[in-house]
């Protein structure tokens, strides 16, 4: 995704920095929250798809609050009237004459202010991990934000913090480094304590009532920064507004499950809940069969061939397991099982085949690499059809392998014999297959 160039709106004497990403038929604007800095925010990689993904259905603006990133910094910061002048200015530079405000963490008090004093801006509101006042029901004190002023003066210029805003990727290096220069560069440390003695007199509780906008509000449940009754609580007060409870700790909404909050988003403002492509992993698949199985149960009867079935299934769960693969599901008279490594598949279903001749009885096997879908425990696609009809074409005692598993695992000591090229039903073209040895 390549980012537009930066801009900059006039508020008076005080310049702001913003981006308009996306084309959307809804304009959206992200009032961010405690740091920003419109351009290295794009920096980490997890904020970089829930850009792209937000862009996908609306129209982003978002933008440095004085104070922060490439913003005018005054020495202070801003009031909450200041603040709603300055979103004015943005909207107005960036040709917006009615959007969603998506208020995060510290913007979505002035949010939900600008909601309350400008409905004829406001298409809607979104919220998320946020408050009217973090002094409500003694969750968050004056000791609270003297520790972390403390900790600010003792850790400020490396990621401090993470294990509050973003606790799933506080030892994550990658993270740890973006976070450490996002904070330095989007405000300065005397900034940052500012902003933290701010929350101590913001309180936007009295207006709650007057919010007359479609209101969202999105919180995770175990958010150390903002509690979660702090949501509930906006929710509760805000006329008609419908809270969404997310799993997870992060206080950073683009960290963690942040498809969960996108797809409430998406729905919220289009009305429609996205589909969710399946989730597509390489796999080398492996089918087993039991030869002549129909015969055999005719013969052993219901009971015996149940008894037969189970120790089948033991058997064969007991070599995936051992070459390090997934047990998908029995099939009735066969199995389903997905490798990460080709090589390890086929050994495995060379052991099958050997080792099943003690329980009287021959399978065939079939194995083929590509990508598969994965459909809860279960997975999908046209890599496990073909991975089925390389099975039905062994012959008893036999592993068979697409021409795909073949070249994957030159080197590994599996010799193969052709057998031939084949047409496989239901799939494209004629198919080289291979009997492992």
């Amino acid at each position: 995704m390549d980012l537009p160039r930066t801009r900059y709106a006039r508020n008076g004497e005080v310049n702001l920095a913003y981006k308009v990403i996306g084309e959307g038929p809804i304009d959206l604007v992200l009032v961010p929250g405690f740091v920003w800095h419109v351009e290295l925010f794009a920096e980490y990689p997890a904020n970089l798809r829930f850009m792209e993904r937000i862009a996908s259905f609306a129209r982003v603006i978002t933008y440095d609050k004085r104070e922060q990133g490439m913003s005018d910094r005054l020495g202070r910061p801003p009031t909450l009237e200041e603040s709603m002048e300055d979103l004015h200015a943005v909207m107005d530079a960036a040709g917006s004459e009615r959007a969603v405000l998506f208020g995060a963490s510290e913007g979505g008090p002035m949010s939900m202010l600008f909601a309350a004093t400008h409905p004829d801006r406001t298409r809607a509101l979104v919220l998320y991990g946020t408050f009217a006042s973090l002094y409500t029901q003694s969750l968050i004190g004056d000791e609270s934000l003297d520790s972390l002023m403390q900790l600010f003066d003792e850790d400020w210029g490396g990621p401090v913090g993470a294990h509050l805003w973003a606790p799933s990727v506080a030892e994550d290096p990658e993270f740890t480094e973006w976070w450490a220069k996002f904070l330095r560069q989007g405000t300065s440390l005397r900034g940052a304590k500012n902003l933290l003695t701010l929350y101590r007199e913001i309180d936007v509780r009295p207006i709650l009532g007057s919010i007359d906008v479609p209101t969202l509000v999105l919180h995770r449940e175990f958010d150390m920064v903002a509690p979660l009754p702090l949501g509930q609580q906006l929710a509760d007060r805000i006329p008609g507004a419908r809270l969404v409870m997310l799993e997870g700790s992060d206080h950073i909404w683009t960290i963690g499950d942040q498809d969960s909050i996108l797809d409430e988003v998406e729905e919220f403002v289009t009305g429609q809940r996205p589909g969710r492509e399946p989730e597509r992993v390489l796999s080398t698949v492996l089918f087993t069969d039991i030869v002549g199985s129909t015969e055999r149960a005719a013969t052993m009867g219901d009971a015996g061939w149940r008894e037969l079935l189970g120790r089948h299934d033991t058997l064969v769960r007991k070599h995936v397991d051992r070459h390090r693969g997934r047990a998908i599901k029995s099939l009735g008279d066969g199995y389903l099982a997905t490798f990460d490594g080709p090589a390890r598949g086929v050994r495995c279903a060379q052991d099958i085949c050997a080792e099943v001749e003690r329980l009287g009885i021959e399978v065939r096997a079939g194995l083929h690499t590509g990508e598969c879908e994965l459909i809860g425990d279960d997975v999908g696609g046209m890599a496990v059809h073909i991975g089925a009809r390389v099975s039905a074409k062994a012959g008893p005692g036999e592993v068979l392998v697409s021409s795909t598993v073949k070249d994957l695992v030159v080197g590994s000591g599996l010799e193969f014999e052709e057998r031939g090229e084949t047409a496989l039903k239901g799939v494209p073209g004629e198919w080289r297959l291979f009997a492992a040895r």
